[in-house]
């Protein structure tokens, strides 16, 4: 991955958890590693854990950056919140979010797609 890329992708983890936590989530966790992924934040809102995959993109020439979040990407988001919640309480409420923000000239546009998938 170039740097370009490294560095936007940072910038729109960084524009993303601000917005999370304007929104009352609290940011418990960035670029959570386990051995199976990453998770870019996990938060919390209210009683609820909360994975959130961030994508990042400067146009729509290559679709929106929220269909880069498709099965093969969730397969993987879902593995690691399952290595991660091997050790929770057993009843602990689990959500999947999509943050996506278009970089462009003045502010960001961001959507934030609550509960974009989740555990069949």
């Amino acid at each position: 991955m170039t740097e370009a890329r490294q560095s936007l992708g940072r910038w729109g983890e960084e524009v993303a958890a601000r917005y999370l936590e304007r929104r009352g989530l609290r940011v418990l966790h960035r670029n959570l590693r386990t051995p199976v992924g990453e998770i870019d934040i996990l938060a919390r809102e209210g009683k609820t854990l909360v994975f959130v995959e961030v994508k990042t993109r400067r146009s729509l020439a290559f679709g929106s950056p929220q269909e880069a979040v498709g099965p093969t990407k969730q397969r993987q988001i879902l593995r690691a919140a399952q290595w991660h919640l091997s050790g929770a309480a057993p009843r602990t409420t689990v959500r999947f979010d999509v943050v996506a923000i278009l970089a462009g000239p003045g502010e960001p546009v961001i959507e934030h797609i609550v509960n974009a998938f989740g555990l069949d």
